[in-house]
Formats: structure tokens, sequence, C-alpha cells
């Protein structure tokens, strides 16, 4: 659900969850916590046929498709991947922690900016021996975002997929609604909607993320791709006339969204989709792990977030990449290097995608014969796009979008009022955090 991976213009640095810096990770680690760690602990010694693997994959469906993937590889390698999964919130807000520690060989992480964090702090060991066998089954998209500041390689793509306005067809031919092209159409649908007992918009914001991704539609469609990406980099002002133009559509736009959303998890608001309750929802094309009947996935679509500056259009796509990494000193090097080059054939992908059909390949040269309707369609969305974010938390300074971003958008989601003040506030901290090493 992405975009043709061999036309995919992708910014050189760049999803859900979030990430704390050191001093964040302590804390979870001081407030009882169980810290992550990795599989065979400190003192074990490497087993030349097994490579351990630290997953964030706890959802039920990708949980299977990566195990689909490790036993494919075992069958071809003779080696076993020895899998540590923690609940995906945990994973990313232990990270730092994890990796200073005794983590496994290799770990699932995101593309670009939350990539290039890390392996600037040395906590992750360039693989450019592994791309040395991969690199042609790759656009030069991904192969920039898989690239260090050092302009060394340190990731793996598997899979990348859009955000978008999800939607059933069959609730919007009973209620005779269009697809809003525009702002102002979108907020007339809402009105519809709520006019008719829906939920406009379904809504979960209790891990924090999902907030961030409604952000992202409205910066880049308002003030454009440029803006955004120095914005999330640390460049633009957030007190700048823009932002607050932002959060000023953005209080137009959250009557409609689904009330007490603190309180809701993704997957529950998922649910109130499934069942008809809401009219959208806002969010990658991973919801359709939650539509289980293949009745409701197969009615499940999605549209790009309408136009609101002409100047920009719908040019810009927030299309996450998830892969793999290596950790900084790996117990067996050799074993996680053949596990690393077998993660980015073509192989490995068509297995992950059987398993999971929410999103498409990163490779191009993977089978797409077996697509469906949605992954087509966000497959021709992605490759259509002008340009690609990765995501608030991947698009900036995890420390920052988890310590500053995180509270602060949850607190608009709460009170929608005293935004200038909000907004002075996340540019003092912006200045403190990107002034710092």
């Amino acid at each position: 659900m992405r975009h043709s991976p061999s036309t995919l213009s992708v910014p050189g640095p760049s999803r859900r969850s979030l990430l704390r810096g050191a001093g964040g990770a302590a804390l979870l680690a001081g407030a009882g916590t169980p810290l992550l760690s990795a599989c065979g602990g400190s003192g074990s010694a490497a087993d030349p046929k097994t490579v351990t693997l630290g997953s964030n994959a706890s959802d039920a469906v990708p949980k299977k498709a990566f195990a689909e993937i490790y036993t494919t590889f075992r069958k071809r390698s003779g080696i076993t991947v020895d899998v540590n999964t923690k609940d995906h919130n945990t994973f990313q807000e232990q990270i730092n922690s994890y990796l200073q520690g005794t983590p496994d060989d290799v770990f699932n992480w995101f593309a670009g900016y939350r990539m290039q964090f890390f392996a600037a702090k040395k906590l992750a060991t360039p693989i450019d021996d592994v791309w040395a066998k991969i690199e042609g089954d790759f656009p030069e998209a991904m192969r920039k975002l898989s690239k260090g500041e050092d302009g060394k390689y340190y990731f793996v793509p598997l899979y990348t997929y859009p955000w978008a306005l999800f939607y059933r067809r069959s609730l919007f031919r009973q209620h005779g609604y269009e697809i809003p092209a525009t702002w102002d159409q979108l907020v007339a649908l809402c009105k519809r909607m709520k006019k008719d007992g829906l939920i406009p918009i379904a809504f979960g914001d209790k891990d924090a993320w999902p907030a961030m991704g409604t952000f992202d539609q409205i910066d880049f469609r308002l003030n454009g791709y440029d803006f955004h990406v120095d914005l999330m980099a640390g460049k633009a002002s957030w007190t700048d006339a823009k932002v607050k133009a932002v959060f000023d559509h953005w209080s137009e736009l959250l009557p409609y969204h689904q009330d007490g959303a603190l309180g809701r998890t993704w997957q529950d608001a998922a649910q109130t989709l499934v069942a008809k309750k809401a009219g959208m929802y806002l969010l990658g094309s991973f919801v359709g792990q939650q539509f289980t009947a293949k009745a409701d996935l197969d009615d499940l679509d999605f549209f790009a977030f309408p136009e609101i500056n002409p100047a920009y259009g719908q040019d810009t796509v927030e299309a996450p990449t998830d892969g793999f990494m290596l950790s900084r000193s790996p117990k067996n090097h050799a074993g996680a290097v053949k596990l690393l080059q077998y993660l980015g054939t073509p192989e490995a992908e068509t297995v992950y995608l059987k398993a999971d059909s929410s999103v498409v390949a990163a490779s191009s040269k993977a089978d797409t014969s077996s697509y469906t309707a949605l992954q087509k369609k966000a497959y021709a969305m992605i490759s259509g796009a002008k340009s690609l974010t990765q995501f608030m938390d991947r698009d900036s300074r995890p420390d920052f979008t988890s310590t500053v971003m995180q509270p602060a958008l949850q607190k608009f989601v709460q009170n929608p009022k005293g935004v200038d003040g909000l907004l002075s506030s996340i540019e003092r901290q912006k200045k403190t955090i990107f002034a710092s090493s």
C-alpha cells in the first residue's frame, strides 16, 4: 500500500510509536516497567546456528507474517531465528537503553531519521556487505532511506504503507456520500455524517502517536512538503503563523473526531469503522489488520487527505517504511548478515505479504501478482506522489517527538484552546533539544 517502488521518490533523511531518549527510558525503568532485554542475556555464548532478533511486531497479523519469513529462512540456511517479541510501544519506549545494553543480533526498526539517530550514536553496525548483495532489488529512493548520515547502509527495508482516510464503501453508498477533494468538502461531509448519527472520524490516541498523523496531513497539505520537513528537522519555528494555521484547521475538524480519544487505542477506534459506527478513519493502511472478516475487508477503501492549499494539492503522501537493523556488537555476526541478506530478497517480501495484505513491498522485484485491490491502490498512491514523508516520529528527533510533541498534541486534543502558549512551549523545548548533541 505504498507506492510503486520503482518510481519511489523519498527524501534523504526521513510509525507509528514513540521513542523516548535515554532519560525517558530510564524514567520508565525506574517506574517499574520491565526493561527490554535480549533473548540470550549478556553471558550466553554465540550459537552459529542461531540468530537472535528483537521484534516490535506484537500485533497478531505482523507477528505471524514475520514468523513465516523466519521459518522459510531456517529451511534455506539451517539457521534458527530466536525471536524476542515485546509490546510495540514498550519496544519503542525502551529501545535506547536496549541498544546500549546487550541487544539481540538484529532488530525491527524504521527507515529514515529514526534509523539515522541510532547509526550516528554508534548503536548499530553498518551493513554495506549486505547491500552489496541486495542493492539491485531496490529502487534508488529505498536505498537512500536505508543510509545513515555517513553514507553507509544501516537498514534493510521490508514493507511500506500509506496514511490516508479509510472508509467503508457500502456505508458511503448507503448514505450517498461522495469522496471529499477539498477541505471544505471534508468538513461538510463530517457535518452530514454527524447529522446521520455517525462518528465522522474514528480516533484513538491513547498511545499518543495517531494524533501526529493528523498534524502531518494538515501541515503538508497547508504549508507544503518543504516547510513540513524543515519544521520536523528543527529548522522552522513552531511559533510561525503557518503552524498556528495548522492548529486552526485542526480545531475546525476536532469536533467531528471520536470523543474520549486519549482513553482509546487505535485498534479500538478501528472497530468503530468495522462496525460502521464511524464514517472515516485517518490512519496507516495497517488498519486493515483489524478487519478480520473477508467481507468487511473487501468493503474497505481509502482516499488521500483532501487538498487545503491549491499550491500543494495532494502531492505529498505519508508512507512509513519498516525493516531491520544490525545491533552494534552482534554475537552471531555472520549469521545475522545472512539473515539480513535474506530479508532483503523478493522471496522474503513475498512470504510476508501473503500473511499481511495491509502493506506493500519495499523491493521493486517483489511479486505483486497477489496484491489485493487495496494494495494495488496503495501502491499507485505512493508511486504517484511528488514527495513522501515518513511520519512525525520518524522525520524528527525521537527525543523531541516523544517528550515534547506527544504530550503537546494530547493536550491540544483534550483542549484545543490556548494554542499560542502551547506552540511557544514547543518552540522553547525544541531549541533546547535540537541544540544538544
